[in-house]
């Protein structure tokens, strides 16, 4: 996680030089016009500002093109959006079956519990550490407290190991809530600006300054809503799959416990009562006359 935090500063300061430097290389090429004009045009000087403003044309300069504060927070929404990707990368390799739940785990316990060998069978969830080895283990420690001791360990140790999975899929939903946040934050701070301009200039800015100004300040909300909308759809995409192999992982736990339940139930049942005894044999009446 440090490396990974790591590589995203560092792309967002490549970035954030890029975009100086093409700040820099567009005020560079404005002063050099503006020299090489003659001192006698007879020009309109309303029309000079409207020549030197250019929109921006490229990816990073229409990305990069809200002034300091847009700079600063589309950095911010580019870290966001490394952020997503990753989560979505890792989430992705983690909540799967063959990671969660292997094949042939809850068979090779029920097996050994079958046969009375709890110590191997605790020595094979140790060996295959999951979702699935991780209940099983915590119940067959309890072993030799009664099953309501195994069955309440096998319930705390799902109700966790879920809880555990639901955090990491949680990171995608706080990020597609903070990346419009920022978005917004950027339109609102550029809105402010151009029309502080029209302050600043008693109301003689035109409708192209102000519509340069607001579509600098959208651009911010453009790219919130980009990051948000993928990383909500994969937050619900994967808190479906967990809920899933958690239901999953319960029945293969029962499945692999079954036959302690049994060996449980079976001893806690009373004796059977002793047949009855059998009726004492018959007499046969003695056969005689009276005299």
């Amino acid at each position: 996680m440090q490396k990974f935090v790591v590589l995203i500063i560092a792309i967002t300061a490549v970035l954030a030089a890029s975009s100086f430097k093409t700040g820099a290389a567009t005020a560079q090429e404005k002063g050099p016009a503006a020299k090489v004009a003659p001192a006698d045009a007879k020009a309109p000087a309303a029309a000079e500002p409207a020549a030197q403003k250019k929109a921006p044309q490229g990816f990073f300069q229409i990305l990069f093109s809200g002034g300091p504060i847009g700079v600063i927070i589309m950095l911010a929404l580019i870290g966001t959006s490394l952020t997503a990707a990753y989560l979505v990368f890792e989430n992705a390799l983690s909540i799967r079956k063959s990671e969660l739940i292997p094949d042939g785990l809850s068979d090779e316990v029920r097996y050994l519990v079958s046969a009375g060998e709890y110590a191997k069978a605790i020595k094979v969830c140790r060996d295959k550490p999951c979702f699935l080895s991780f209940v099983l283990m915590y119940g067959l420690n309890e072993a030799d407290g009664g099953w309501s001791e195994v069955e309440k360990a096998t319930e705390d140790a799902l109700g966790e190991q879920s809880a555990r999975l639901f955090r990491r899929v949680e990171y995608l939903s706080v990020v597609g809530n903070i990346a419009p946040m920022l978005g917004l934050l950027g339109t609102v701070t550029g809105m402010l600006m151009a029309f502080k301009e029209v302050a600043d200039t008693e109301g003689s800015a035109g409708a192209s300054q102000l519509a340069e100004g607001i579509y600098q300040a959208l651009v911010t909300t453009v790219v919130g809503l980009i990051i948000a909308i993928p990383s909500l759809g994969a937050f619900a995409i994967f808190r479906n799959r967990v809920d899933q192999f958690v239901a999953e992982a319960a029945y293969a736990a029962q499945h692999a416990l079954a036959p302690l339940k049994r060996g449980f139930v079976a001893a806690k049942a009373p004796p059977a009562p002793p047949p009855p005894p059998p009726p004492p044999p018959r007499v046969a009446a003695a056969k005689g006359t009276t005299g």
